[in-house]
């Protein structure tokens, strides 16, 4: 089967085109290159046979090996499970996909997104050790669970359906391989319809997390914003608060030149200047601005109590 999208289609919608798979490569037919392809998988040539399991040939071979072993988490005070990957070999021949009695080479296979490949060959080969061994994996915090050897194969006969843009060489035969303008490359052992489902869903997650991270951003902004417009307003109301009592402390002055008694009414700190501000709540006149501003902690210097606000005072 053969699926391709229209040049002027706004919506990423897959139609049926023709068979003639020559005629779509050459021309196009008013569609895009770029197309959705089922068939089954063919070699071309010798096919790549199972290390493990007689008989099994494909494609795509697989062969990894990993290990397992437990690491002590001293945060969680607690055994983890850790993989590592020791060694892994990916194989490939050349194959075709043949749709109805027609075939399509598939090229660069290894650089498409997928495909799922059956696992034929899972073995784990369990570690032994002795007490000494037991004993440097306390000291270590390490303890080798084993290793897990298996085999992935694209087999022959499989029905595989491959995403890509669709080509013609001088040898005729035509060619899936990635698209030149950047778009992703599938190959799948799903349907078409299956893939584009799942790779909507991958889409509209993504979306989700845009939204998420944009309502967040914004979310941040607008704290930072209203952080700064409080700063900027107490900053504001004490540079008034300063102003009010420099104005203070220069009348003051004058009324000191002008022989004026301020003894009587002295600030309990410094003792020489007359007390100028009422520390709030406990409402005590006991201190000039000056010796309120040196307070090493804001709390009234007669009743200890927390000063929350402090206001000029006016006398007439």
């Amino acid at each position: 089967m053969v699926r391709n999208t229209p040049k002027n289609s706004k919506e990423e919608e897959e139609e049926d085109v023709p068979r003639d798979l020559n005629n779509i490569a050459v021309s196009g037919n008013g569609f895009r290159k770029v197309v959705s392809v089922k068939g089954t998988v063919q070699p071309i040539g010798e096919p790549l046979r199972s290390q493990f399991q007689e008989g099994t040939v494909g494609v795509i071979q697989k062969l990894v090996l990993q290990e397992h072993k437990l690491v002590w988490n001293s945060f969680a005070r607690t055994w983890t499970d850790s993989e590592r990957v020791l060694h892994q070999r990916v194989n490939a021949v050349p194959f075709l996909l043949g749709v109805n009695k027609a075939f399509v080479r598939v090229l660069c296979p290894l650089e498409a997104t997928g495909p799922n490949m059956e696992i034929v060959h899972e073995k784990f080969h369990q570690a032994s050790y002795g007490f000494t061994d037991l004993i440097g994996q306390y000291l270590s915090g390490e303890k080798p669970k084993g290793q897990l050897e298996t085999e992935e194969m694209l087999k022959v006969g499989a029905s595989l359906t491959a995403v890509g843009e669709l080509i013609l060489d001088t040898d005729r035969l035509p060619k899936i391989r990635p698209p030149t303008d950047g778009s992703e490359y599938f190959l799948s052992t799903d349907d078409f319809e299956t893939l584009r489902l799942e790779q909507e869903g991958q889409a509209e997650v993504w979306r989700v997390l845009v939204c998420v991270c944009a309502l967040a951003g914004v979310a941040v902004l607008m704290w930072v914003g209203r952080s700064y417009y409080r700063q900027l307003k107490l900053w504001w109301e004490q540079e008034n608060m300063r102003r009010e009592f420099e104005l203070m402390g220069a009348g003051e002055r004058g009324e000191e030149e002008n022989g004026v008694d301020v003894l009587e009414n002295a600030c309990v700190i410094c003792l020489s200047k007359p007390r100028g501000c009422v520390l709030l709540d406990c409402g005590h006149v006991c201190c000039c601005f000056r010796c309120y501003q040196a307070l090493p902690q804001p709390i009234c210097p007669i009743c200890r109590q927390n000063i929350k606000r402090v206001i000029p005072l006016y006398q007439a």
